[in-house]
């Protein structure tokens, strides 16, 4: 099956969504700080997670894993070359200069986007009937980077697994201490919906060997038909 080109903004927690999906054998870009490209691009992303029944975590390095891990700035990228793109900044960066002039590319190019943030975007809270989102810019750093967005084209991935990036660890390690699943609502379109479904296969047969034989990894990407259920966090 063909290999899906995924852009991830943000190299934090989008780690962990990115060594995830390179077990299915995805091309992944990440965008982030140049301290960060240039030690994810020569050490690889390295993602520690427990396992139910064993002492010892593993640790992933997404330089052995079947798809290709790379990172880049943000005014280094063509949204046109991607067939999915992930949130993973803060609310706030999305303002940044060359951040926020990708956004904005992203949604003009009309690429599917899923986002991980804490705070859902606003377009995706436009798919929610009879919300006033009108009402609710003010709780955005700044509301006007979301304008071009088309809210079928957005949607919402529940941050509940979590993740630490621990003092004196290198920048491109990051440490997860609840490995819970990923909750993804659909797309409006059942094209871009089955870019999920895909990759929630690829996630869910993921698995890992230890040297002792393969097991089965944490931390899963769940597709719901539901507009409500990642919002559950925040129930």
């Amino acid at each position: 099956m063909m290999a899906y080109n995924v852009l991830i903004l943000g190299a934090s927690y989008g780690s962990l969504l990115a060594t995830k999906l390179l077990f299915g054998g995805h091309k992944i870009t990440m965008v982030c700080l140049p301290a960060e490209v240039e030690a994810f691009n020569s050490e690889g992303a390295r993602v520690r997670l427990p396992i139910r029944g064993r002492k010892e975590p593993v640790e992933l390095d997404s330089r052995k894993l079947p798809g290709k891990l790379s990172a880049t700035g943000p005014t280094d990228v063509n949204p046109a070359d991607y067939d999915l793109v992930a949130l993973a900044m803060q609310e706030p960066q999305y303002r940044s200069p060359g951040v926020r002039e990708l956004l904005d590319a992203v949604a003009r190019g009309r690429i599917p986007c899923m986002s991980i943030m804490n705070m859902p975007p606003l377009p995706y809270l436009k798919r929610i009937p009879g919300l006033n989102t009108d009402a609710l810019t003010s709780a955005f750093t700044d509301a006007s980077v979301w304008s071009n967005f088309d809210p079928g084209l957005l949607t919402l991935c529940s941050p509940d697994p979590q993740a630490i990036r621990p003092p004196g660890e290198k920048i491109n390690f990051l440490l997860v201490t609840l490995p819970t699943n990923f909750k993804v609502a659909r797309f409006d379109s059942d094209k871009d919906t089955a870019i999920l479904r895909r990759l929630e296969k690829d996630v869910d047969g993921a698995r890992y060997n230890t040297g002792d034989g393969p097991i089965e990894l944490p931390v899963k990407l769940r597709v719901h038909d539901s507009i409500f259920v990642p919002l559950a966090k925040w129930a």
